[in-house]
């Protein structure tokens, strides 16, 4: 009996041993397989996101129209000698003129509509200012068709009501808050798990987390937070009724009311083709049909001093190289913007000096965002780039903000020989504006160097390029500091990742 239990084979535990190990390596192998899968997954919807067709009636052009009739507007906050600052503005006075004479139709599309600000901030209250009067308007004209378009942004992502919104569905004004997710995407990394792991489970719910946008404004989940770290938006700012139309680099928004800006104003048949370019928005967002504008006159068309021209989108972009490419010797290339970062119109502005133009910028310094700090990025890296190359032909001056910003996006091609050129609106000159990321909307407007809106275009660039009457702009070394090397590899290293606001 002893010796056959020890005769027993000792190989009996070896194959579960075995066995065990087998397992073990097949589960380790299927979790290599899954997590290759995911990778390839995830790229694959990095690349069809960042590449997809647009939704239809997205990057939009009209057709060239003539008229008699642009007028340029501008919001202009800056240092007075008796307070802070003080501030010249007629947008925002003008819209609310055209509101009291609309009679058929209003529709505004405009980024930011809220009253939200951090605690200790103290701003007009434009927001309550403008539903009101869309209410006290409908209630007057009950026919009065209105449409408000806005973006999610203004709900925290669907964190929480905005009541200034609720208050105009109360009054029968149709709201349409705008679905940007058939948009492709500018944060393409981020936004390929976003899509593939959260987006399923909404944003509404009970906040919890503090507003980072607006201390004062309220609460917000993750999962709205995770919504807005895609960086994509509805940025249009757009006013229009069936007697003219505003496009405006400007918010109706509190924490924005001390921003400088500028504004276009149009009337006739072009109001048609914003009409048209708006209801691609609501196509793509459930929001029902705008009102019809009647069909443009074509006798008309070729009549009048100023050529005039609607674009969203990637079309902006297109009139942009191609009006700064055809500035030559004798020409200035006026700009004032807010955001300059995209390689191509950086490089168009270079060529353009190196043909002869003058060039001129006037950029924000990018030191403030709503009352808080920031670091300069993208503008002060772009400056010391664009005045390392041609120190001689490039001049750059800051405009000289205080709480607010130099929120323009403009810019004006002044010719020796032929007609000039404006082109202004919502866009900044960043790929994320530029290429059909974000919805972004301009006019484009020609005409002879001795016109009306020409010359106030002119006159605007002169009066806060040689500080007539105030201090406006300020000599390019006050914002680029020993640490502005360090700011230009944050602004490569987010340009080349897309993890940038801009």
């Amino acid at each position: 009996m002893r010796g056959s239990s020890s005769g027993r084979p000792p190989s009996n535990k070896r194959p579960r041993s075995g066995s065990r190990r087998s397992f073990s390596f097949s589960r380790g192998r299927i979790l290599k397989i899954f997590l290759a899968l995911c990778v390839v997954w995830l790229l694959a919807v990095v690349l069809y996101q960042m590449n997809k067709p647009l939704p239809a009636g997205i990057s939009y052009e009209s057709p060239v129209y003539r008229t008699d009739r642009v007028d340029f507007l501008y919001d202009l906050t800056y240092p007075a000698q008796t307070s802070e600052f003080t501030q010249d503005r007629q947008i925002f006075d003008r819209t609310i003129e055209m509101i009291g004479e609309a009679e058929r139709f209003i529709v505004i599309d405009v980024f930011l509509f809220n009253d939200y600000t951090h605690k200790d901030q103290q701003y007009p209250k434009v927001s309550a200012k403008l539903a009101r009067t869309l209410i006290e308007r409908k209630q007057a004209v009950p026919d009065l068709d209105i449409v408000f378009i806005t973006d999610e942004v203004n709900t925290n992502y669907g964190s929480a009501p905005n009541a200034l919104l609720e208050s105009l569905k109360k009054a029968g004004i149709r709201v349409v808050m705008t679905d940007v997710d058939p948009l492709r995407d500018s944060t393409p990394l981020y936004s390929a798990v976003w899509r593939t792991f959260f987006q399923w489970f909404g944003q509404s719910g009970e906040g919890r987390i503090p507003n980072l946008m607006a201390s004062g404004g309220p609460d917000i989940t993750l999962r709205s937070y995770m919504k807005l770290l895609n960086v994509k938006a509805n940025h249009r700012k757009a006013f229009i009724t069936e007697k003219g139309a505003i496009v405006s680099s400007g918010n109706i928004h509190d924490a924005s009311a001390y921003h400088s800006n500028i504004a276009l104003e149009v009337s006739g048949p072009i109001i048609g083709d914003m009409l048209q370019a708006e209801q691609a928005v609501l196509d793509m967002s459930g929001g029902g049909t705008l009102p019809a504008y009647p069909a443009a006159d074509e006798a008309k068309e070729t009549q009048g001093q100023y050529a005039i021209q609607y674009l969203t989108e990637g079309k902006v972009y297109d009139r942009l190289l191609k009006e700064i490419g055809s500035a030559s010797s004798g020409d200035t290339v006026w700009m004032g913007m807010f955001y300059l970062a995209d390689k191509k119109v950086i490089q168009a502005l270079s060529a353009a000096a190196d043909r002869g133009a003058k060039v001129r910028l006037v950029l924000d310094p990018n030191e403030n965002a709503f009352g808080r700090d920031k670091i300069g990025i993208p503008n002060r890296p772009v400056a010391a780039q664009l005045h390392g190359e041609a120190p001689d032909k490039i001049e750059i001056r800051w405009y000289n903000t205080t709480k607010e910003q130099y929120h323009t996006k403009m810019v004006f091609v002044q010719r020796q020989n032929g007609d000039s050129s404006v082109l202004a609106g919502s866009t900044n000159f960043t790929p994320r504006n530029l290429k059909d990321y974000n919805l972004e909307n301009d006019l484009f407007v020609e005409g002879a160097a001795d016109s009306e809106m020409i010359g106030e275009v002119r006159d605007y660039f002169e009066r806060i390029w040689t500080n007539d009457g105030a201090a406006y702009t300020l000599d390019l070394e006050e914002h680029l500091e020993a640490t502005t090397w360090l700011k230009d590899i944050v602004y490569r290293v987010q340009m080349r990742l897309g993890f940038t606001t801009f």
